[in-house]
Protein backbone atom coordinates (compact mmCIF):
# COMPACT_ATOMS: atom_id res chain seq x y z
CA UNK A 1 0.00 0.00 0.00
CA UNK A 2 1.31 3.46 -0.92
CA UNK A 3 0.47 6.64 0.98
CA UNK A 4 1.41 10.14 -0.17
CA UNK A 5 2.54 12.93 2.15
CA UNK A 6 3.03 16.66 1.64
CA UNK A 7 6.63 17.66 2.36
CA UNK A 8 7.66 21.24 3.15
CA UNK A 9 11.20 22.07 1.98
CA UNK A 10 13.12 25.14 3.11
CA UNK A 11 16.76 26.26 2.92
CA UNK A 12 18.40 27.51 6.10
CA UNK A 13 21.02 30.24 6.47
CA UNK A 14 23.87 27.69 6.38
CA UNK A 15 22.70 26.33 3.01
CA UNK A 16 21.12 23.13 4.32
CA UNK A 17 17.83 21.95 2.87
CA UNK A 18 15.31 21.11 5.61
CA UNK A 19 12.26 18.92 4.98
CA UNK A 20 9.28 18.40 7.27
CA UNK A 21 6.03 16.46 6.98
CA UNK A 22 3.18 18.40 8.62
CA UNK A 23 0.92 15.36 8.96
CA UNK A 24 3.53 13.36 10.91
CA UNK A 25 4.46 14.97 14.21
CA UNK A 26 8.24 15.40 14.53
CA UNK A 27 8.99 14.06 11.04
CA UNK A 28 11.83 16.14 9.58
CA UNK A 29 15.38 15.87 8.25
CA UNK A 30 18.08 17.92 6.55
CA UNK A 31 20.75 17.54 3.84
CA UNK A 32 23.10 19.59 1.68
CA UNK A 33 21.41 18.54 -1.58
CA UNK A 34 17.82 18.03 -2.69
CA UNK A 35 18.54 14.48 -3.94
CA UNK A 36 19.88 13.37 -0.57
CA UNK A 37 17.10 15.28 1.20
CA UNK A 38 14.42 13.32 -0.68
CA UNK A 39 16.06 9.99 0.20
CA UNK A 40 16.30 11.01 3.85
CA UNK A 41 12.72 12.28 4.13
CA UNK A 42 11.41 8.99 2.71
CA UNK A 43 13.39 7.14 5.38
CA UNK A 44 12.13 9.54 8.05
CA UNK A 45 8.51 9.03 6.93
CA UNK A 46 8.91 5.24 7.10
CA UNK A 47 10.37 5.49 10.62
CA UNK A 48 7.65 7.87 11.78
CA UNK A 49 4.97 5.54 10.42
CA UNK A 50 6.44 2.63 12.38
CA UNK A 51 6.35 4.63 15.62
CA UNK A 52 3.27 6.85 15.20
CA UNK A 53 1.05 4.76 12.92
CA UNK A 54 -2.15 5.72 14.73
CA UNK A 55 -1.44 9.47 14.73
CA UNK A 56 -1.45 10.41 11.04
CA UNK A 57 -3.22 13.73 10.53
CA UNK A 58 -4.71 14.16 7.08
CA UNK A 59 -4.20 17.54 5.39
CA UNK A 60 -5.12 18.69 1.89
CA UNK A 61 -2.47 20.95 0.36
CA UNK A 62 -3.85 24.42 -0.26
CA UNK A 63 -0.77 26.49 -1.08
CA UNK A 64 2.11 28.54 0.22
CA UNK A 65 1.99 32.24 0.96
CA UNK A 66 4.95 34.44 1.87
CA UNK A 67 4.05 37.08 4.48
CA UNK A 68 6.17 40.13 5.39
CA UNK A 69 6.03 41.68 8.88
CA UNK A 70 8.01 44.43 10.57
CA UNK A 71 10.71 42.95 12.78
CA UNK A 72 12.91 44.70 15.31
CA UNK A 73 15.57 42.52 16.93
CA UNK A 74 15.60 42.82 20.71
CA UNK A 75 18.95 43.95 22.10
Amino acid sequence: MKKEFNVIIEKDTDGFFVASVPSLKGCHTQATSLDVLMERIKEAIELCLEVEEAEITSFDFVGVQRVAVDYVKAS
